[in-house]
């Protein structure tokens, strides 16, 4: 990973906590719901929440949302999955979107590798 790769990982978290707090401080309350509804979709179920995320991740990659994938991956590693099931993760998402996938799943690997440095 180079420079700019983190700098702009680093700039995707800093967006989103800057929108978050203005968000919050505006009393959102769409966006309260929406908060609400993320941590009540990625609770413990018949799922784990590192399952979930490992499918948000194939899904961020599927629709091309580098903030998705930053905030998944991460999510992932918090909650316990491994490396390599995040990979295995991406390249679902790799066949499922097919050639224009394989190009977002490069900035997912270096979210993978920007958070496995810490």
């Amino acid at each position: 990973m180079n420079e700019e790769d983190r700098k702009k990982i680093e700039k995707i978290i800093k967006d989103r906590n800057g929108s978050d707090k203005k968000l919050r401080n505006l009393d959102s309350k769409v966006y309260s719901a929406f908060l609400n509804m993320e941590k009540l979709t990625y609770s413990d179920g018949n799922l784990k929440k590192y399952y979930k995320e490992l499918i948000a991740v194939g899904i961020s990659i599927v629709i091309n949302c580098e903030s998705c994938m930053e905030w998944h991956v991460k999510e992932a590693l918090r909650s316990g999955a491994s490396e390599k099931q995040i990979l295995e993760a991406i390249e679902v998402g790799i066949e499922m979107g097919g050639g224009p996938a394989t190009v977002s799943s490069r900035f997912a690997l270096k979210v993978l590798d920007y958070y496995s440095s810490f």
